[in-house]
């Protein structure tokens, strides 16, 4: 096919939208911790932004939608963007060029460790978070990559639905995240610690943020300007609205109160499910893919995490880990080929149980393959420098002994360690 000018606007606009979102998920995060650490977990996601670009401009994107080899793992065809020029692909974007294709993937990628980042929050070092974003995406985004997106990676030749990363970005963030934060070992605590987060008008700013951008990341994934795109926009919406509703009624429920914080992490648990979904199912599928998310995501917060004592800090696991879970398992149920050609029915359309089975092999393969992955990089990590800030380093805040810096120039820590 002939590259299409409109099609072309539509995907530069998504591709921008997506790259929003890392500054975004950084006010968000950043608001979410104390304030000695603001700095600190912000940079972590701009530091994603340098070390995955490279990356993928070098040899990930190649290793992920490259010419594939045993269903595993592109080649090397593509090394340095050789190949990946202003002409379409067919296998990909047959009406935008080739380069606009990696670039929107890109996007997919700097964002994946970056919310990962969220787990560890206080208490990873930087050289150490450098190290697990490098190490992280090559062994560990860019095979699963692949496998689902690749053409000719195995988990897509089985007919798995994964519209925009149920597995890839928030499955692979989330799962990684939890072995992370146990690998880790828990904050620095204390019984003078004041309630977190410290800045919610920076947690709403990054919430919205990611809301917005949100819209390119699943109505991207058309590849163009055309029917399914509305589609994935219509979704995304209803999911993001219904899982703010779903998380403020159990919020409600157990406490007679709506947080703000609560609402917005809703928002977010509804988005996160619709991802793997939202060009497959109909918005009124989505009114309860979303309404879900909120309430399963607000027990695996507020119940899961309490009862098993690990130290997820900034619920990564519990909001992408869980709802990508549910998002994912959704699809293969909600899924109607009326809707996308792309797809296939799902269970309530007369597909039978064969999508969501091909939709839970790929949970049980996303969990083992990210999580002993992530172990195995963090173990070698270890070897090369410390991972988690010292007991010092955590009272003065990774600002400070991380990045010789103070968002807040004017408070003083001496006094106060726990704010």
């Amino acid at each position: 096919m002939a590259l299409n000018s409109g099609d072309i606007a539509f995907v530069l606009m998504c591709t921008a939208l997506v790259f929003l979102m890392t500054p975004g998920l950084a006010f968000f995060y950043g608001g979410m911790v104390r304030k000695r650490h603001v700095l600190s977990i912000m940079m972590q996601s701009f530091a994603a932004i340098g070390v995955v670009t490279v990356i993928w401009t070098l040899f990930g994107y190649s290793l992920a939608f490259g010419p594939d080899h045993g269903h595993l793992i592109g080649g090397l065809d593509w090394f340095a963007l050789k190949g990946v020029g202003l002409d379409p692909n067919p296998d990909y974007a047959p009406t935008v060029p080739h380069l606009l294709f990696f670039l929107f993937q890109m996007m997919f990628a700097i964002i994946t460790p970056a919310v990962l980042s969220g787990a560890t929050a206080e208490r990873l070092r930087f050289p150490a978070f450098l190290l697990l974003c490098a190490f992280w995406t090559v062994l560990v985004y860019v095979p699963l990559a692949h496998w689902v997106w690749g053409n000719g990676g195995w988990l897509r030749n089985l007919g798995l639905m994964d519209y925009a990363g149920g597995a890839v970005v928030e499955m692979a963030s989330g799962v990684s995240g939890l072995v992370a934060a146990l690998v880790i070992g828990k904050r620095l605590r204390s019984k003078d610690d004041l309630a977190i987060p410290h800045h919610m008008p920076n947690v709403l700013l990054g919430g919205g943020l990611l809301w917005f951008g949100w819209f390119g990341f699943n109505a991207g994934g058309a590849m163009g300007a055309n029917a399914v795109a509305v589609l994935a926009f219509a979704t995304t919406q209803i999911a993001g609205a219904t899982g703010m509703i779903g998380w403020a009624l159990l919020e409600w429920f157990y406490h007679r109160k709506v947080t703000v914080f609560g609402a917005v992490s809703g928002a977010v648990a509804g988005l996160v499910a619709i991802t793997p979904a939202a060009g497959f199912v109909s918005p009124a599928s989505a009114l309860l893919i979303g309404f879900v998310a909120g309430g399963i995501c607000y027990l695996g917060v507020s119940v899961l995490k309490t009862k098993l004592g690990y130290d997820d800090a900034l619920d990564v696991f519990g909001i992408h880990g869980i709802a990508g879970t549910w998002g994912t398992l959704a699809t293969g149920i909600f899924a109607d080929f009326a809707l996308n050609s792309q797809g296939r029915n799902g269970l309530i359309n007369g597909g039978g149980m064969q999508p969501v089975l091909v939709q839970f092999l790929a949970v049980v393969t996303t969990y083992a393959f990210t999580g002993l992955l992530t172990w195995l990089i963090l173990k070698g990590i270890a070897l090369i420098t410390p991972l988690t800030a010292s007991e010092e380093e955590q009272e003065n805040g990774l600002d400070l002994t991380q990045h010789g810096e103070n968002a807040y120039p004017d408070f003083d820590f001496s006094e106060n360690y726990f704010m």
